[in-house]
């Protein structure tokens, strides 16, 4: 039997996952597969190494949102672990998830049993960090830290949104410079992302240009403008317009970016806390395999 690891994050989404275990393990065994758990603890990932070793996982399934594949990717890059990993969303935001199509867990699982893979591009900050999905910074960006984890729990997305209406008042631009091939650019930004995966907070195809194994990365930024058109900008965003040839839009490919500012600016990776500004970020082609569906790995290609 194939052997993997399943490592689920107890309180994701709606904190319903752990109710789903059951059907998870019939799924897997009718299928020729043996799961071993691992349960999450916030924060303490120190015997997750000697887990994956002792198990003898053949490949791992994060199930979670997006912070718990941050924590996984960080997990198996920092400790050389070369082996596939799985993905079912179940927390508030599943955006890589999203993109790759991964929505009906028997396909899925079909997947899974029979080895398909794919190779995606991971990001890396300040040569320690990792993200597979966004790294950003700037206006909203602190909000999935600021978030009651109990309204997040009960209302899923729209506490986000909730929490960005009550930010508001205070939005304000930033002066921030990006360097990429040997050019440097200044902006003045009401934030920035930079992206693997076109999807993003929710959206999908924020970015349609972006591929998460070209080898490089994408800069977005949304220059200062007036709130009228950053409004209009944003519904356009959320109801599925494209908005990325705006001339408020700056955007930029690159396979390593140099990104600084003057002011107090706090990144954001998957949704999870990052290093304060100025930050280096590079891109590691390829650099972990990704269970996939077939017909996703062909559509989002």
């Amino acid at each position: 039997m194939k052997k993997i690891l399943l490592v689920y994050n107890p309180v994701s989404g709606h904190a319903a996952f752990k109710h789903r275990i059951d059907q998870i393990v019939d799924a897997c065994q009718r299928r020729g597969i043996l799961l071993s758990m691992y349960r999450t603890r916030r924060r303490d990932w120190s015997d997750f190494e000697r887990c994956v070793v002792e198990s003898r996982a053949e490949g791992l399934i994060a199930a979670g949102g997006d912070g718990t594949l941050h924590a996984i990717v960080n997990a198996v890059m920092k400790s050389s672990i070369e082996i596939p990993i799985g993905i079912i969303g179940s927390g508030t935001s599943n955006d890589f998830a999203t993109h790759l199509g991964i929505n009906d867990l028997d396909r899925y699982f079909d997947a899974v049993a029979d080895g398909h893979t794919r190779a995606v591009d991971v990001g890396i900050v300040n040569g320690r960090e990792y993200f597979i999905n966004v790294a950003s910074a700037g206006m909203l960006t602190s909000i999935a830290h600021e978030v009651n984890t109990k309204l997040k729990n009960s209302l899923g997305k729209p506490a986000y949104y909730l929490r960005a209406v009550c930010e508001i008042p205070k939005f304000r631009s930033h002066s921030i410079k990006v360097a990429a091939d040997g050019i440097e650019f200044e902006l003045d930004a009401f934030l920035f992302v930079v992206l693997n995966s076109p999807t993003v907070a929710g959206l999908n195809n924020a970015a349609g240009f972006a591929s998460i194994d070209d080898g490089k990365l994408d800069f977005i930024a949304v220059r200062r403008c007036s709130t009228k058109r950053l409004l209009t900008l944003t519904r356009d965003l959320f109801s599925g317009r494209g908005v990325l040839d705006d001339d408020v839009i700056f955007k930029l490919a690159s396979k390593r970016f140099y990104i600084s500012s003057e002011e107090k600016l706090i990144s954001d990776l998957d949704g999870e806390a990052g290093d304060e500004l100025p930050i280096e970020i590079d891109t590691l082609p390829r650099a972990v395999e990704i269970f996939v569906q077939l017909d996703a790995a062909r559509r989002n290609g």
